[in-house]
């Protein structure tokens, strides 16, 4: 497991220390995955590093190889859970309805998703 900053009033972070339960889809050194407790598709799978940032261009700043486990983390889980067709979205603060200030990625599959999405 990768040594990190973590938070005690981070839902993520508690998700991540198993103080609180999920649906876990997978875990790697780096990252946790699980589903989304409000599914906007038949497929939302949440992918978070294990270290606490808030969000994806913190931990890039912070953590290259966290970064790139993300994303590929977040490609075997789209590739294990859709046709090949998936969307990964990062929500990047509260006016993009970024509501767990948690580095996390939205994997969405299993239906056709609309442009534009907002």
């Amino acid at each position: 497991m990768s040594e990190g900053r973590t938070d005690p009033d981070c839902l993520f972070c508690k998700i991540v220390a198993g103080d609180i339960p999920a649906d876990i889809v997978s875990e790697t050194e780096h990252t946790v995955a699980f589903r989304d407790l409000s599914p906007q598709a038949p497929t939302h799978v949440l992918v978070i590093p294990r270290t606490h940032e808030p969000d994806i261009g913190s931990l890039a700043a912070a953590d290259a190889e966290a970064t790139i486990a993300l994303l590929a983390e977040a490609r075997t889980i789209a590739g294990a859970e859709s046709n090949g067709s998936y969307r990964l979205v990062f929500n990047t603060g509260a006016d993009a309805h970024q509501t767990v200030f948690h580095c996390h990625a939205h994997v969405l599959a299993g239906r056709p998703l609309g442009w534009p999405p907002g």
